[in-house]
């Protein structure tokens, strides 16, 4: 064989090497970003129960459900988010890894937070966990929203509810907050201030960093799982 016979096919072995490395990185970059979001998901959410100035919406059912049950928020979040998944078969909704990675990974991170975040004393630090819970909630929403393995359970539910009833998503999503926040409350689920803030903000806050941590598409031959373009409801916890 020829030396320039050689050299043309090590070109080619090399080019497709590289090209073939390309998707495996794209696949790690997302499943980076999809637990990594959820795991700072579940974090921020712990700021915000000991900041003691109010939950998301969800967490304060959460919350109410974990004192009249004796379990803890993070198993209650995931005993929920199991709930939920299971409505999505009425609503013909298709989970994927991004699913059922929410329901299990984001109440372990909680717990796994509460049990070394001690509970903020005086405003000041009370007061600066309820930012960083909010801010941080905003940028693992971004993250894990970005990477594309589909919506968590409570949002596919938006969606869902969305299509089958023909309200808008935004009436959808209120109603059943509000509904969760009343419910979480009567139950004795925390509601403050760093609820309205979270109401307000969080859909701002998840646009900004969606675009922070976008992922490109996927170069040519590479494999995609459960990928989708994030829905308008996801963004408004």
């Amino acid at each position: 064989m020829s030396r320039q016979s050689r050299q043309s096919r090590q070109s080619r072995h090399t080019s497709e090497s590289g090209q073939s490395g390309q998707p495996r990185r794209h696949l790690a970059r997302r499943l980076t970003q999809l637990y990594g979001g959820l795991v700072l998901y579940g974090a921020s959410s712990a700021l915000l129960v000991r900041s003691g100035l109010g939950l998301e919406p969800w967490n304060v059912l959460h919350q109410g459900l974990a004192e009249h049950t004796g379990l803890s928020m993070g198993v209650v979040l995931t005993i929920v988010g199991a709930a939920v998944l299971l409505l999505w078969i009425p609503l013909r909704q298709r989970p994927g890894l991004g699913t059922v990675s929410n329901v299990l990974v984001i109440g372990a991170a909680m717990d796994a937070t509460l049990g070394v975040l001690p509970d903020g004393h005086g405003w000041t630090p009370r007061i600066a966990m309820m930012v960083a819970g909010i801010v941080l909630n905003g940028a693992a929403t971004g993250l894990y929203i970005a990477a594309r393995f589909g919506p968590g359970p409570r949002d596919g539910l938006m969606t869902g509810l969305n299509r089958r009833t023909g309200l808008s998503v935004r009436l959808v999503r209120t109603a059943v907050e509000i509904t969760v926040v009343v419910t979480g409350f009567a139950l004795g689920g925390t509601v403050g201030l760093g609820t309205l803030l979270y109401a307000v903000s969080i859909g701002p806050l998840a646009q900004v960093f969606l675009r922070v941590f976008a992922v490109p598409s996927a170069p040519d031959g590479g494999t995609v799982v459960a990928a989708g373009r994030p829905g308008r409801a996801i963004l408004r916890r």
